[in-house]
């Protein structure tokens, strides 16, 4: 996935725990943040029901709009 660069404003506190988090872990501040966000937004979750998945892409995507169809009736 192609990554865009931004700047944040964040607390001070926090970003030395992203720091500390990221050498302890070995690993880059930028992917310490994205993978707490990704948590926070439910993607982990998703990514992880994904890979189990065994059900084509065109039957996912009939069993998803089925799905939002169902909600919204």
């Amino acid at each position: 996935m192609p990554k865009t660069r931004t700047t944040l404003t964040i607390d001070e506190g926090l970003l030395r725990s992203v720091k500390v988090r990221a050498a302890r872990l070995g690993k880059g501040e930028s992917e310490v943040i994205e993978q707490a966000i990704r948590r926070e937004l439910g993607f982990e979750l998703l990514d992880q029901l994904w890979e189990r998945n065994a059900l084509a892409e065109d039957d996912a995507t009939r069993l998803a709009l089925e799905a939002q169809h169902v909600t919204r009736d």
